[in-house]
């Protein structure tokens, strides 16, 4: 439709899935992600640890932030008109150019690109609140203009990032994090925005799959490079093996449990969408650990064989605890199914004092731990 006016759309809504145009914004991001794991992967090889995952974590913030901002007021607002579509595409805009930034922001704290990138982003998205605002009345007009006073504010604050000493910039860019996650909590106090929690579950899930297909891509890519340079492929198989099952793991752990069954209200879903800050970066962050690990097999990482196997053990850890804390947790029953996950992460984790199977043991364990839930699961329906 050419124009419609923006209105809420209904939490009780049947049959609410991914439209083509979420799907687009979502593969746009990958180039984002592709950028963000790319640069972790130099610092790495490097032994820039500190500076290499700090780096990571700032710039994979603007990445999700972005991306979870549309994902929340498209479910409560998504007309898929004209302006609406226009304004998606000015979003994509800035993506790219966010991406192109990522680079300079990473290596030489120069985010001059990335912020503009960003504020392109969050423009089109300000727009979007006043346009929902002028379509409500009372609470749910108040609530769209506090987000749109909230953009503008925290847009200021980036613009002025950019002028900091740059000694300095680390930590207010800290500071503007917290702002930037107040403005929902702000928002929305006296009224709850209509998104739908089927919907958003299946947004998370999707971009999780985005995520852990460009862990796969990119550790493809790394073992072919490594084959065709060095012929290493003994040294090679074990990785590539173990980071197979550690990825298809991940993605059989992760929808395992109805997440949608849990999102009845904004007090468990903030704190459900802000934890996964943490499980979209730990799932990125696997495949940055394999090429690591690849890199280190044929001799070209800087670092010693522990610190390589860190840099996948340690992502596959946390990415296993925080499913269990923000979802799984809620639908095991009994000490034995909560212990699954928890104990796994630390498993894995240990793997990284294993020496060169490191990788393959850990890929191991996470296949075990899909067996072992099965198992018990299974077992618990056949005694119900």
């Amino acid at each position: 439709m050419t124009y419609v006016p923006m209105t809420s759309r209904s939490r009780d809504e049947g049959h609410r899935a991914s439209t083509p145009l979420e799907l687009f914004f979502d593969l746009c991001f990958v180039v984002a992600v592709a950028q963000a794991g790319r640069q972790l992967v130099h610092a790495l090889a490097e032994g820039h640890v500190g500076a290499g995952i700090t780096g990571y974590l700032f710039v994979f913030f603007g990445v999700w932030w972005a991306w979870m901002n549309f994902t929340w007021f498209a479910s409560a607002y998504d007309v898929d008109d004209v302006p609406y579509r226009l304004a998606t595409l000015v979003q994509i805009a800035g993506v790219l150019i966010y991406s192109a930034g990522i680079p300079r922001a990473f290596n030489d704290n120069d985010w001059t690109i990335a912020v503009g990138g960003y504020l392109v982003m969050r423009l089109a998205l300000t727009v979007q609140w006043l346009r929902a605002a002028a379509g409500e009345q009372g609470a749910a007009r108040r609530c769209a203009l506090t987000y749109a006073a909230g953009l503008v504010v925290c847009q200021a604050g980036w613009t002025a990032l950019l002028a900091a000493p740059e000694h300095s910039r680390r930590w207010l860019f800290l500071v503007l994090v917290m702002a930037e996650l107040l403005v929902p909590v702000i928002a929305e106090r006296g009224y709850q925005t209509q998104w739908h929690p089927r919907h958003i579950a299946e947004r998370y899930g999707l971009f999780t799959i985005i995520v852990l297909g460009e862990t796969i891509a990119a550790s493809t890519v790394a073992v072919q490079s490594a084959i065709d340079e060095h012929e290493a492929l003994g040294e090679l198989l074990p990785i590539a093996a173990g980071g197979l099952l550690l990825v298809f793991a991940a993605w059989w752990i992760y929808f395992a449990v109805p997440a949608h069954d849990r999102l009845r209200s904004n007090r468990e879903a903030i704190p459900w969408g802000y934890g996964h800050f943490v499980i979209f970066a730990s799932a990125a962050a696997i495949g940055a650990g394999i090429e690591v690990a690849i890199e280190h097999a044929v001799g070209k990482a800087h670092i010693s064989a522990l610190s390589a196997n860190l840099s996948v053990t340690v992502p596959a850890a946390l990415f296993l605890a925080f499913v269990w804390l923000l979802h799984s947790r809620h639908f095991k029953r009994g000490t034995a199914q909560q212990l699954v996950l928890p104990v796994a992460a630390l498993v894995i984790l240990a793997c990284a004092w294993t020496g060169g199977l490191a990788v393959l043991w850990a890929g191991l364990v996470a296949a075990a731990t899909v067996a072992v839930g099965v198992t018990l699961a299974q077992h618990e329906r056949s005694g119900a």
